[in-house]
């Protein structure tokens, strides 16, 4: 069995490959359908496209426009095209479910997770994604080396205060390898390994060591922890200053990973861009029912000055995926994951990270304990769409080790969510599209149906402006050009 599998794992190359060349040169003509581009949300109507080889190179609204000689038709009747999603919060090294040593113990297992996991990126309609933590150069390579994956953007390696979090998850004899664009604290200097030079990892020569790994953004974190972990060191005002004037330098974006009032009001009041998370910690006033006046004004702030902000909704849904038991049962799972992964995700041994959220409690002690953190964040969400912030969409896929957070679903998940908390279709439009585009600086490649720009695009039955089953509705996919049916990105039966 495995010997055909990898036979029919070498002939879809092939086809592709050859797909690929035979396209090459070659124009596509899409017609005949509602064109639904975030820039000309007032200006829903018929209308065709070109796409040359990667790229668009016409838009023509209304019925008049003809196809040239020799393109490609295809028919979109009764269609909505749409710019392909951006996730620009996803985390790709890491399998939903499985720890780091699972992943290399199970290497087949996690090797076919891999193999489908851009696929199922794609099946959703999301065209580009944003790596905030990419650790291996080697594995986003070998990522955009598939036949089929979207766009892959990063923020290279993450610029990490010296045992703080995140790396202070990892031994200390590794810690310094694993992250090791850092930020050196003299205050630490007898927690760090000599052979480390405080001049070598400088808020500057952290954000350089970015910019040439082709980085578009710098990602830090304002986190004192969680759990047994709860007073970990934080950079300072001064520290983060230094980030914010060597990202500005390097026309690199600022991304900042905080959860909690604290750390928001840190990153805003530092310069950040983009805040990475919800705020669903409110700390001394945790217990408070309504929006503080404190917290109003923070979210003032973040609206008038157009940070970008991704809410993450998903990342404590993701959570109590392990409480509820349907989830492993979604009608989508199947197509996303490999049958052998499902399968082990029901197992005791698949169930293991349920036992470090909960310990002793009940499932439904968990759920219970998670409904305060879940309605700050939505009051938050919904103040903040009142004002018309800048979401920016972003799922954090995975999260954690927990299996809650499977690339592309994830994304449909955190979209209702997002439009459960008070965002209306256009403004969760806008955010997976040209507001993603705009904050990372890559609208000039995507985010908009315009002639120029890349190529990648979504054919859904349904309108996104109309009802949020659309993004469950996509027919086909263009990533730079190519054509895939949805169906053909599903794991085979």
């Amino acid at each position: 069995m495995k010997t055909i599998r990898r036979i029919g794992c070498t002939l879809a190359s092939l086809s592709l490959l050859l797909c690929t060349q035979a396209w090459a040169g070659t124009q596509t003509w899409i017609t005949n359908v509602q064109l639904v581009s975030p820039e000309k949300l007032d200006r829903i109507e018929a209308g065709s496209v070109l796409i040359e080889d990667e790229r668009i190179v016409r838009v023509v609204r209304g019925a008049g426009g003809k196809a040239p000689a020799g393109a490609r038709r295809v028919d979109g009747k009764g269609q909505f095209l749409t710019p392909g999603l951006i996730d620009s919060h996803v985390h790709l090294f890491s399998v939903p479910g499985m720890s780091f040593e699972q992943a290399d113990q199970k290497k087949t297992m996690a090797a076919e997770y891999f193999a489908q996991m851009p696929r199922s990126f794609l099946y959703y309609g999301y065209t580009t994604v944003i790596d905030l933590a990419a650790g291996s150069r080697e594995f986003i390579d070998r990522v955009k080396a598939a036949p089929l994956h979207p766009d892959v953007y990063d923020c290279g390696a993450p610029l990490v205060f010296a045992n703080g979090y995140p790396s202070s998850y990892a031994p200390p004899e590794t810690r310094f390898e694993m992250f090791s664009n850092f930020i050196y604290d003299p205050a630490q200097a007898d927690k760090i390994p000599a052979r480390f030079k405080p001049e070598d990892y400088t808020p500057a020569k952290g954000v350089a060591r970015v910019k040439a790994d082709h980085g578009i953004c710098v990602k830090t974190h304002f986190e004192h922890g969680f759990g047994t972990m709860h007073n970990l060191p934080v950079m300072s005002p001064a520290v983060y200053g230094e980030v914010r004037a060597a990202a500005s330098r390097d026309n690199l974006v600022l991304v900042t990973h905080g959860n909690s009032f604290e750390a928001q009001t840190f990153a805003v009041d530092g310069g950040a861009d983009v805040l990475a998370h919800g705020m669903w910690h409110w700390g001394e006033m945790d217990k408070e029912k309504e929006l503080p006046p404190a917290i109003r004004q923070l979210l003032d702030k973040i609206a008038a000055r157009k940070i970008g902000y991704q809410a993450t909704m998903q990342v404590l849904h993701g959570l109590n995926a392990y409480f509820e038991p349907a989830y492993l049962n979604h009608p989508a799972l199947p197509k996303l994951l490999p049958p052998s992964m499902l399968a082990w995700l029901k197992t005791p041994e698949g169930q293991w990270f349920k036992q470090e959220i909960a310990e002793d409690e009940t499932d439904a002690a968990v759920l219970k304990g998670m409904e305060a953190p879940l309605r700050r964040q939505r009051q938050v969400v919904a103040y903040l769409a009142a004002k018309d912030a800048n979401f920016v969409f972003g799922t954090d896929t995975p999260s954690s080790p927990t299996y809650g957070n499977i690339p592309g679903l994830n994304g449909y998940l955190e979209m209702q969510d997002l439009h459960q908390a008070g965002l209306s279709l256009a403004q969760l439009f806008k955010a997976a599209t040209i507001n993603n585009a705009r904050t990372f600086k890559i609208d000039a490649q995507v985010g908009t149906i315009e002639a120029g720009k890349v190529a990648n695009l979504v054919l859904m039955k349904m309108s996104p402006l109309a009802d949020i089953r659309a993004y469950d509705s996509v027919q086909t996919v263009w990533v730079r050009g190519r054509e895939t049916p949805r169906d053909s990105l599903a794991v085979a039966p």
